[in-house]
């Protein structure tokens, strides 16, 4: 087996085991993929503060997200058709997650059910919310989130309207698969992941078919889908779906100062600054480009995580630095995920757990929340001097 020492080594196999399409779902972004390459190069523009003869011992990475404890500040992201990306990808991820003590995030639109995850691991996970335009779903469905013991509900707030994504477009994926007969030669090369596919019951969203009327199976399941996500949504829709959650709020999609106030406002616990992996408004800036700016307004009266870009224990370093309290990766589990199943995302959580705590320790710091702007040093305009 190849000796796995970055996120980028994982990557690679993965490109090789997982079909074209399916590759390309996770390692694209909307339009011309300005914003989904930007996440991840600003990061480069931050560098950091060596210290030296400092104390290294006695490191812990341990902190809190949202009150609860994790061993580091790395939350796996919610990721739409997780289980494509390997058979039962979603349980698997949830047990390696478990297992490391960091937090799962299970998408509305996952192959595994809340209530498979739920059966197949001993601690609670979180459950990330679409806000759908058939309200007795999302009632239903934050109900059966509720009774799945899930500890933190995650309403992502920027897919009202899906982003245009020209390589999923091109590779004809949709709901059923339509793949193009390139994707199809392809397919044949990839015996594990078939392999794999063979052997599992679970191909379809298992949090909608078979809870919807109407729906029982994915030709039914492509027009509900095109037709549900809800443009109208707004403050006050967030405003009902904490009163019928009734447990810790977590709002991802957060890219504008005046949106966190609002979130603040409206009483979340949390909120998650990304763009979607770059996925959504391309043009918009980095997740790490516009932190500086939110946790100005807000700060220190929310909860302020980060997502889209993350890469590294370095990248989260980073992040932590500026402020947030937690970070999230999806592309970096993933990347495990697809490449060697369960063992492949602790693989991912190692590497980012081992970066982290070297990064750490050559930064003259031994607990991880003690790291702050001391330990960065940010170009001069990194907040960007941008005019609306």
């Amino acid at each position: 087996m190849a000796k796995i020492t970055n996120i980028e080594d994982l990557k690679q196999i993965y490109k090789r085991r997982v079909p074209k399409m399916f590759y390309d779902y996770c390692e694209s972004g909307s339009w011309t993929e300005q914003t989904f390459r930007e996440n991840s190069s600003d990061f480069d523009l931050v560098r950091l503060r060596q210290r030296v003869a400092v104390d290294m011992t006695g490191r812990s990475t341990a902190t809190k997200m949202i009150g609860q404890d994790v061993s580091m500040p790395v939350a796996l992201a919610p990721v739409g058709s997780t289980g494509m990306q390997h058979a039962d990808g979603e349980i698997l991820a949830a047990k390696a997650a478990e297992a490391f003590g960091v937090p799962f995030t299970l998408s509305t639109m996952s192959v595994c059910s809340i209530e498979d995850v739920a059966e197949n691991t001993t601690k609670p996970f979180w459950f990330q919310l679409y806000a759908m335009k058939d309200k007795d779903y999302t009632k239903r469905v934050i109900q059966r989130a509720n009774d799945a013991k899930c500890s933190a509900l995650v309403v992502t707030l920027d897919l009202q309207i899906l982003g245009q994504r020209h390589k999923d477009l091109k590779n004809g994926l949709s709901i059923p698969i339509r793949p193009t007969m390139g994707n199809i030669v392809d397919l044949a090369t990839k015996w594990r992941w078939i392999a794999g596919m063979a052997k599992t019951k679970r191909h379809q969203f298992g949090n909608i078919v078979g809870h919807i009327d109407g729906i029982s199976d994915m030709s039914s399941l492509a027009i509900w889908a095109s037709e549900s996500f809800d443009p109208k949504l707004n403050w006050e829709d967030v405003k009902e779906i904490k009163k019928m959650w009734g447990g810790p709020l977590i709002l991802k999609g957060i890219l504008d100062a005046d949106d966190a106030k609002m979130a603040l406002q409206v009483g979340a616990d949390a909120i998650i600054v990304s763009n979607h992996g770059g996925r959504q408004l391309d043009g918009a800036l980095s997740s790490i480009r516009v932190l500086p700016s939110i946790m100005d307004a807000v700060g220190d009266k929310i909860e302020v995580h980060l997502d889209s870009g993350i890469r590294s224990g370095q990248d989260v370093l980073k992040a932590i630095s500026m402020g947030a309290k937690g970070t999230y990766i999806g592309r970096a589990f993933i990347y495990g995920l697809g490449a060697m199943g369960q063992e492949g995302v602790t693989s991912a959580l190692d590497v980012i757990h081992k970066e982290l705590d070297t990064t750490m320790a050559l930064c003259g710091e031994t607990q991880v929340e003690d790291l702050g702007r001391h330990n960065l040093l940010v170009p001069e305009d990194f907040d960007g001097r941008w005019r609306q």
